[in-house]
């Protein structure tokens, strides 16, 4: 574990080439308010990494995230209800929406606010290697570029170096990318109806899917933003319930590219860099150089 020289600042896990989701332990699901003097946090996840007993924090205005060191605040457990007016809670249970009745694929949050886009790209399981190209388009836009990564455990498990050079691209101020959850195993039959599939076959445990992506991001020292994309974007009324237990965002799109309609002010546009969709990305290439595509990126936790 790497200190920060003020011993109460911010965890900084140092990142480990061969890391497994094993370095982080005695993973939990909370639901804290802490204070430490003038500042508050909730806490979502507690653990321990290399020895320090750490925990998983949201700012509830900015809905950022980061790790602390537990000894340096105080915390003491809370509830939705006593948290109801924060911008988070109203991120992780917005009010119903008469126009919109619940779907069973794209649920969630699919448009944000404002003007320009929210580019987001997702990581599923893939043999192929990452895109980079896309990449070094977005951080062409300039330094500190939004970027939201929906990253599924598996494809970290088995893109080491991929994910490496995305994780330089961060850290250098290149991008600022924040990491979505889209599961662990990203389980899919093809065939299969929706309502049977991805999320929704039977024995999959949804909190390992949640829990061993974000310890994996958290082994190779990242921290998981707030915002869970299901495989697919398919899930139900169960399944954004219990993503809502654990406080998280579903985060769908407007904007699928491969799929249309073309992006608008405000679309949270989808595209696929894992090698799997090159479609997705040339139609963002092409929107990008006609100047058709929204400006200027925005960073994830603006939309809700």
């Amino acid at each position: 574990m790497a200190r920060a020289e003020e011993n109460c600042g911010p965890a900084v896990v140092a990142p480990v080439a061969d890391a497994t989701g094993a370095r982080v332990n005695g993973y939990t699901p909370v639901f804290e308010s802490c204070a430490r003097g003038h500042e508050m946090r909730l806490a979502t996840r507690r653990m321990a990494v290399d020895g320090d007993d750490l925990l998983l924090t949201v700012d509830p205005q900015s809905l950022e995230t980061s790790l602390e060191r537990a000894a340096c605040w105080r915390c003491a457990a809370t509830t939705d209800a006593e948290q109801a007016e924060t911008r988070f809670i109203k991120a992780v249970r917005p009010p119903a929406d008469p126009d919109r009745p619940p779907a069973l694929v794209n649920a969630g949050l699919i448009h944000g606010k404002g003007e320009g886009a929210y580019v987001t790209g997702d990581l599923c399981p893939s043999q192929k290697p990452l895109d980079r190209a896309f990449i070094e388009e977005v951080a062409a836009q300039g330094p500190g570029t939004p970027l939201t990564l929906a990253v599924s455990g598996g494809w970290i498990a088995h893109h080491a170096a991929d994910f490496a050079w995305l994780q330089e691209k961060r850290r250098s101020g290149a991008l600022d990318i924040v990491w979505a959850n889209h599961s662990y195993t990203h389980p899919y039959v093809p065939g299969l109806k929706n309502g049977q599939n991805y999320l929704l076959r039977p024995g999959v445990d949804l909190d390992a899917e949640i829990f061993e992506t974000e310890k994996l991001l958290i082994a190779h020292g990242e921290s998981p933003s707030v915002f869970f994309r299901f495989p697919g974007l398919v899930s139900d009324r169960t399944l954004l319930e219990k993503v809502s237990e654990r406080h998280l965002v579903a985060l769908g799109a407007d904007s699928w590219l491969a799929l249309g309609p073309p992006p608008r002010a405000g679309s949270i546009v989808l595209v696929h860099p894992n090698g799997n969709e090159p479609g997705g990305l040339q139609i963002f290439s092409r929107l990008l150089k006609s100047e058709r595509m929204p400006k200027p990126f925005r960073a994830i936790t603006e939309a809700p």
